[in-house]
Formats: structure tokens, C-alpha cells, sequence
């Protein structure tokens, strides 16, 4: 089976959980074409300059090196939609804190070892330290070897709406539009 269409059956599975707003995920999906493959790890796109600062790329591209499989594009895209690459990091309504928005008790699961140029102790706040907990976080869930990259951003945001964002901003990221 293609991955695309593995992808599309999996966003399916969900879809019959969550009923008829799934299911338009699911046409959502087809419709932009979505293809979380390998190339989404690819070089970055010349989009990025000017949207993801420079260390924000160089700890992505990083940290996303410590999980086989896991793109790097997929953690800039999950720091664009929760704070715009750290522009909007202020505390979520549901107490999610810094640039990849974690809970202080998600954060402390997936905080250790501090990575180069981290804060020690570790900080959700700390650009460094939440990305490569972000990476951490994914690669436990699914991602390590691209194994199931939609399912750990699931795990990261139980939303598909999340999802589908996610995966379409690293696809924006890893190709020129």
C-alpha cells in the first residue's frame, strides 16, 4: 500500500472514532494531497528563510536527528502552529507553556538529556530544550523510523484538524511551493 494512501487510511480509522467531522478531514486530506514520506525531512525549502529563525532550524534539523524517521520539517511545522516558531508562546488556555506548548508535566517526561545550548535544569520555555523534547515526545510515539508519523503528531495534539495542519506546514517546509 502507498504511504499516502497508508496515511489516508489511517486519518480514516480516526474518522470513524470522531464521526462526521472526521470524515471531512478525511476528504480534506485527499484534496490537498498530504504525502508525509521522507522528503518531508528533506533540505529546508527556500520558504524558510524569514519564517523559522536560524537557531529554531539548526535545534529542529538537530533534535530530529536523534529519531530515525522523524523529519525535521514535522517539528518546525508543529512550532509554527503552536506559537509561530516562538512569536506567540504565551501559556494556552489549557496551561500548555514556551514554543512547542507542553503541559509542565508532558514537558518533564520528555525533558532529559539537556541538549547542546539547552537551559539546565530544562525549561518548556527554553527554545532547545522544548524542541528536542517535542522530537523525544514523537519518536516514543510513532515517529521513530517513520513508522507513524501522523499517529505521533496525534499523540502530540489529539485533534485531525492538528494533523492536517501539521503535516501541510512540513510539507510547505521540506518543498517549494
Amino acid at each position: 500500500m502507498a504511504p499516502r494512501a497508508l496515511v489516508i487510511l489511517f486519518i480514516g480509522v480516526f474518522a470513524g472514532i470522531v464521526g462526521v467531522v472526521g470524515l471531512a478531514m478525511v476528504a480534506l486530506v485527499g484534496l490537498v494531497g498530504l504525502d508525509p514520506t521522507p522528503p518531508l525531512g528533506g533540505p529546508p525549502s527556500g520558504l524558510v528563510p524569514g519564517r523559522i529563525p536560524a537557531a529554531y532550524l539548526r535545534d529542529y534539523r538537530a533534535a530530529a536527528a536523534t529519531c530515525p524517521g522523524l523529519p525535521w520539517s514535522v517539528l518546525a511545522a508543529i512550532g509554527e502552529v503552536e506559537t509561530a516558531q516562538g512569536r506567540d508562546d504565551h501559556p494556552s488556555t489549557a496551561g500548555a507553556v514556551g514554543p512547542m506548548q507542553f503541559l509542565p508535566a508532558t514537558f518533564a517526561a520528555y525533558d532529559e538529556p539537556v541538549p547542546p545550548g539547552g537551559a539546565d535544569p530544562p525549561s518548556p520555555y527554553d527554545p532547545a530544550d522544548a524542541i528536542y523534547a517535542a522530537a523525544r515526545m514523537l519518536c516514543t510515539n510513532g515517529a521513530r523510523d517513520g513508522r507513524d508519523i501522523p499517529g505521533a503528531i496525534y499523540a502530540y495534539n489529539h485533534s485531525l484538524r492538528y494533523v492536517i495542519e501539521v503535516l501541510a506546514d512540513a510539507d510547505v517546509y521540506a518543498h517549494d511551493a
